[in-house]
This record gives structure tokens, C-alpha cells and sequence, in this order.
């Protein structure tokens, strides 16, 4: 239900890279982005050593059919989402997966991540905050 509601709710996210030289889905990105953060991942070669390390559960739910992105194709498209869309996005898919859990407990932690500034001054620092549903064992996160 989780990763389903991930899909509808960041399907929603403008995609302003260039059609044809797109190889990875902004949805696969995004979500590899989003769980290896959650996963303590500090930077992009994080990101993308832990989508390595789990690609067989990856693939199994539809996301990286065509590999791992390199850690500079994570940048370079993470750094092109709008933050205010991404923002709306992320409270849509919060306030679904708070209304299946009926309203139940979720922690909330919150973390800077070093190293996660693009040169060039073309990203700021990612602040990331986590959240984990107690009651369905889900861990959620913010970037």
C-alpha cells in the first residue's frame, strides 16, 4: 500500500529533464534517494551504494528495471525538483498514509546531511526528517 501510495501521490512531480536523454524515471530517483536517506545514507554515493546493495527489492516492486543511477545523475536530477512541489507531494502521501493508520503514533527524528551540497553552490545542504509509523512498521521520510 506504502509504495502504491508513493506512486500516486510523487507521480505528481514535474519531470523538467530533457524526454530523450532520460534514462531513469524521476519516481526511481526519487524513491531510491528517499529510502537510502531514511537508511543513513550521507551523501549520493550513499544513495547509490544502497540502491546497489537492495536492487533485487528494488526491481521487485517495479523501481530500477534499467540499473542504478550514478551518484551525479542523483544529484544532477534531485537538485532540479521543485522544493515546493516536492513539498506537496510529500504532505499528500503523509496525510494518506496518517489516515490508514487511523491516526497512531509516528516518531519523528531529523538529521543535516553532511556532504549532500552540490558544488557550485547549485544545492543547498539536505536536511532530512524521518518518520516511522509504529503501528504498520513503515519507515517515512522527508528530504
Amino acid at each position: 500500500m506504502y509504495i502504491e501510495a508513493f506512486t500516486t501521490h510523487f507521480g505528481e512531480l514535474s519531470d523538467t529533464r530533457q524526454s530523450a536523454k532520460v534514462t531513469y524515471p524521476l519516481e526511481d530517483i526519487l524513491f531510491i534517494t528517499l529510502c537510502g536517506v531514511v537508511a543513513g545514507a550521507e551523501g549520493w554515493s550513499d544513495i547509490r551504494d544502497y540502491a546497489d546493495g537492495h536492487i533485487g527489492w528494488f526491481q521487485q516492486h517495479g523501481y530500477l528495471r534499467d540499473g542504478v543511477p550514478v551518484d551525479d545523475t542523483i544529484a544532477r536530477t534531485i537538485s532540479r525538483i521543485d522544493p515546493e512541489q516536492f513539498r506537496v507531494c510529500f504532505i499528500n502521501w503523509m496525510q494518506a498514509v496518517h489516515e490508514s493508520t487511523e491516526g497512531q503514533l509516528i516518531a519523528i527524528d531529523g538529521k543535516t546531511l553532511r556532504s549532500s551540497y552540490q558544488r557550485g553552490d547549485r544545492q543547498s545542504t539536505i536536511h532530512m526528517v524521518n518518520a516511522f509509523a509504529c503501528t504498520n512498521k513503515v519507515v517515512l521520510g522527508q528530504g
